[in-house]
């Protein structure tokens, strides 16, 4: 309950005359009389000077009926506040503040201000208090140590639900990958950990969930096979990425907490940029969002060495894709997704009618037969032989 200004005025006055008193007799001295007031000598000598200059025992505090000097103006707050009704009524707060920030030159004020003129006005709810009692896994102290990949399914643009696919580092929460598909799958993970390697170099473990594209669970809800690889795990392990299985929602908190920021940003900036298409979100978040949620967001990891190396091997898009066996039929093609692949003359033996070769899909639906190392055909989606056919050994 709070207690009237006048009645806590006048039992400070109270106090104060008492201690004045106990002074101005000579048993307290500047000092002891400061600390029983709970202000330092200088506020107790200029009170006390204040006492015996107007003669009164009591006088109102300057700051009562006066605005604060950095108060802002009714104009100032209805301006903000009719900002984001008309065009960001769908963003939160601290994303809100940031966009001001970011777009209005000379804003300049605090979250927490936007915060408390936004409840005023009755735009917003303010969050409840409180929670859970948890325990926070410790960050990997390097960045490249370990890497989080998942998905979310959600309308991120449009009429439809997609998949927003994210690959982010442990260590620093950079987000390193991420882009817009239909659905997740395998070739969607490949992609993430390709664009990762290609940016930062080769990491050290890769962490998510047991979706069927990561493992193989014999038994629902049971441990993981790391016997019977996926082709993720088989990708991982010809790469020397070791694979870790998530057993909860809660193991991967760094990358749930991250979703719950992202959908609560990004559908509010597509929409207010009119952006409705897959290839103009992706494009949007390559090129604008990503950039800025990096710098918002990232963290500075404990060691600044980074644990990122150089890859060096095999082209990465030839291992980062879904590799099948065949055996060639006797005119040289094969079948593959109910396209016939013509294998083209070769300079190295005259036909390879029963040979097993190995048909690679990459994550752009292009095609490729190898033989060994030997690349025998690239091809298009649709099976027709790409422009780019190439038979050197890659």
């Amino acid at each position: 309950m709070k207690v009237n200004r006048a009645i806590q005025e006048g039992l400070r006055m109270m106090k104060f005359e008492d201690v004045r008193c106990r002074h101005q007799a000579g048993t307290l001295t500047c000092e002891g009389a400061a600390e029983l007031l709970g202000v330092d000598v200088r506020t107790f000598l200029r009170w006390r000077n204040k006492q015996v200059e107007t003669g009164v025992s009591e006088w109102k505090d300057g700051r009562v009926g006066k605005l604060p000097s950095h108060k802002a103006a009714d104009s100032e707050v209805e301006e903000i506040t009719n900002i984001y009704k008309e065009k960001f009524f769908n963003f939160n707060i601290k994303h809100f503040h940031s966009y001001l920030c970011l777009e209005y030159e000379g804003f300049s004020r605090s979250y927490s201000w936007v915060k408390r003129a936004l409840e005023a006005a009755k735009l917003v709810v303010p969050s409840k208090q409180g929670g859970d009692h948890r325990l926070r896994r410790p960050r990997r102290p390097q960045t490249g140590m370990m890497i989080h990949q998942d998905a979310s399914t959600h309308n991120w643009f449009g009429v439809e639900n997609c998949d927003l696919v994210v690959t982010l580092d442990d260590g620093d929460s950079l987000i390193t990958s991420a882009f817009f598909c239909l659905q997740e799958g395998t070739l969607s993970s490949m992609r993430g950990i390709l664009e990762t390697i290609e940016s930062y170099g080769i990491f050290c473990s890769f962490y998510t969930d047991r979706g069927s594209h990561y493992w193989f669970t014999p038994e629902a809800g049971g441990k993981v096979d790391k016997t019977r690889l996926t082709e993720v795990g088989r990708a991982l392990k010809q790469i020397g990425i070791k694979h870790i299985a998530a057993y909860s929602p809660e193991a991967r908190g760094r990358s749930e907490r991250m979703f719950r920021t992202l959908q609560g940003r990004l559908p509010a900036e597509l929409k207010l940029h009119g952006i409705t298409t897959m290839d103009a979100a992706n494009t949007y978040l390559r090129k604008t969002y990503l950039p800025r949620h990096n710098n918002e967001f990232t963290v500075t990891p404990k060691d600044m060495k980074s644990a990122f190396i150089p890859y060096i091997g095999r082209p990465l898009a030839d291992i980062l894709c879904i590799q099948e066996e065949r055996v060639v039929a006797k005119d040289n093609t094969i079948r593959y997704n109910g396209n016939i692949l013509q294998i083209p003359v070769s300079a190295h033996r005259h036909h390879f009618v029963k040979a097993d070769v190995t048909v690679c899909h990459y994550p752009s639906d292009d095609l490729a037969i190898f033989h060994g190392h030997l690349c025998l055909g690239r091809f298009d989606k649709n099976g027709l032989p790409a422009l780019n056919t190439s038979s050197a050994v890659t």
